[in-house]
């Protein structure tokens, strides 16, 4: 899609960028130095739209929280964020907005700046998100009244995923319902895999174009890509996020012939079903017990708990599974990369992962795995292994990034 030069464009070399991620309940936003990744200032807004609603912003070593008023909502939050941003004289800096949105559909593979007609195709593309696109309209349209004079641009989750060839995207489904309807696997965590590749090709000392690599986000959602030349040719994820590995809450691939059992013979809605796959799945589903990796693996370890040894031991099958499952679309691998919550932090799921990997010639060294945690990255492999690296991931990054690039090249 062509992008248009506008009088609103202005180059954003020397400014900050503040990226925002609305949810439904929810606004996180960072103020960030695109060039550099300095964060300026950084928070999280929850609870919206109840009598609980709190915003806590973050600036250096500092925190503090304020209950919001009513009527508690995204435009209140905001409201909030404005004020403090005045007051630390940080308001002067900024020079646009960037927007994570979820669904890009087909219609962008690159950062768009958001005119009336590109929120307008958001909207269209909430059929492909329900859950997500009409709450990244909520931000941008809150942003557009808080920030009148600044430009709005939206980085798209799918975008990275665009260079998937057909052969990667395409369902064995009756071919006009891709036609016709929009129906084929677009892909999520786009500007994680693509941020964690360029990291891996800067510790691999040739460009991002020269690179192939194996990138698996692992955290509550969870997806893994397949990097060739730098470019993404299949990922996990498919039309939805529920598609893929399993995760948190959702319970990833599925034979569509338990949805039909569910609806027939055990009186299900499709509503029901929707709430089971997505909410109730994962591991979650499978340990009976918690969602959260961290409490599964202690459960396991100091409980002897057989329901969360088998849930994490089923996730980390099916990960390792679909990242062997990935040579088939490379003739050379450079590497392996884990990031996301669980990736960067569990070392258990990590040496469980890779354990089934030998015959890619994946081999962890166990005390370097034990201490590349909290925000720590490295190669975690064995020297006579490929390198397996931990990267901490920084999407906001990649958004103040993209969005400065699209503002300096419509300025010129």
């Amino acid at each position: 899609m062509t992008q248009q030069k506008s009088q609103s464009a202005v180059p954003a070399n020397s400014n900050a960028i503040l990226v925002i991620n609305c949810g439904s309940s929810s606004v996180k936003f960072s103020l960030i130095k695109p060039q550099s990744g300095e964060t300026l200032l950084s928070g999280l807004a929850e609870c919206l739209l109840s009598n609980d609603a709190i915003i806590t912003i973050k600036q250096g070593g500092n925190k503090k929280s304020y209950k919001l008023a009513a009527p508690f909502d995204h435009q209140s939050a905001l409201a909030v964020l404005v004020a403090q941003l005045q007051q630390l004289h940080l308001v002067k800096d900024i020079c646009a907005i960037g927007h994570r949105v979820v669904h890009g559909g087909e219609t962008y593979s690159q950062p768009t700046l958001i005119t009336e007609q590109v929120a307008q195709t958001i909207a269209q593309l909430a059929k492909l998100a329900p859950l997500h696109n009409p709450a990244n309209l909520i931000g941008i349209k809150a942003c557009q009244q808080a920030f009148k004079k600044l430009p709005q641009v939206a980085v798209f989750d799918t975008a990275f995923h665009q260079s998937m060839p057909e052969k990667a995207f395409i369902y064995g489904l009756p071919y006009s319902l891709y036609q016709e309807h929009d129906i084929r696997r677009y892909g999520f965590h786009g500007t994680s895999h693509y941020f964690v590749a360029k990291q891996a090709a800067k510790l691999l000392n040739k460009p991002l174009a020269q690179c192939n690599l194996i990138s698996a986000h692992l955290g509550n959602g969870c997806s893994v890509t397949v990097i060739k030349h730098g470019k993404s040719v299949d990922t996990s994820m498919g039309m939805t996020p529920g598609e893929g590995v399993m995760m948190g809450t959702r319970c990833g691939d599925l034979d569509a012939g338990i949805i039909f059992h569910l609806v027939e013979n055990l009186g299900y809605s499709i509503n029901d079903v929707d709430k089971l796959v997505n909410k109730e799945s994962g591991l979650l589903g499978v340990s009976g017990l918690s969602n959260d990796c961290r409490t599964l693996e202690n459960a396991m370890l100091y409980e002897n708990n057989s329901q969360a040894k088998l849930a994490l031991t089923v996730f980390c099958y099916r990960i390792a599974k679909s990242i062997a499952s990935y040579s088939a679309s490379l003739t050379q691998l450079d590497g392996l990369i884990f990031t996301g919550g669980i990736g960067e932090n569990s070392t258990w799921v990590r040496a469980e992962i890779v354990k089934q990997l030998g015959l890619l010639n994946f081999y962890l060294d166990a005390d370097k795995n034990q201490t590349t945690r909290f925000g720590a990255s490295g190669n975690i492999a064995t020297k006579d292994s490929r390198p397996c690296w931990v990267i901490a991931t920084n999407e906001e990054w990649v958004i103040a990034e993209q969005s400065a690039q699209l503002l300096t090249n419509l300025a010129q």
